[in-house]
C-alpha cells in the first residue's frame, strides 16, 4: 500500500486553509503527521526549511521525544493531513515497515538541511 493509501484510511484527518498554522515552533504535540493532499510548508523563524506535499510526512520529532517542535508547519495550499498518534504510528511500522524507513529518511533530509 503507498503511503497516500495508509494516510487516506487515517481515522482522523484534519483540514488546513491557504496560511493555516498545523502548528507553531516550541509548542509541544504527541502527534505527526502525513499529507494526504496539499502542500505544507516548514520554517525555522522566519526561514523556510521544506515543503512537504502529498505522501510525505512532518512532526516526527513531536511524536518520538515530545520536547517542544523546532519547526512550524503552515499550510500554503488547502491542504488534508492525517493524523498519526502513538498506537497508529506502532501499527504502521509494525504492519508496513517501509512506513518506518520513510520517516527516517524525511527526519533525516530535514537535519541534514537545519544544519547547512
Amino acid at each position: 500500500m503507498s503511503m497516500r493509501g495508509l494516510f487516506v484510511n487515517a481515522k482522523e484527518i484534519r483540514h488546513f486553509e491557504p496560511g493555516a498554522v498545523v502548528f507553531a515552533e516550541g509548542s509541544v504535540g504527541a502527534e505527526m503527521f502525513g499529507v494526504v493532499s496539499g502542500v505544507i510548508e516548514l520554517r525555522h523563524a522566519d526561514q523556510v526549511v521544506s515543503q512537504v506535499g502529498p505522501e510525505g510526512t512532518f512532526g516526527e520529532l513531536g511524536l518520538i521525544d515530545r520536547a517542544p517542535r523546532s519547526l512550524s508547519a503552515v499550510a500554503i495550499e488547502a491542504s488534508e493531513v492525517a493524523v498519526i498518534d502513538e498506537p497508529t504510528f506502532l501499527y504502521l511500522v509494525h504492519e508496513t515497515p517501509t512506513f518506518a524507513l520513510q520517516v527516517m529518511r524525511a527526519l533525516s533530509a530535514r537535519i541534514r538541511q537545519l544544519s547547512e
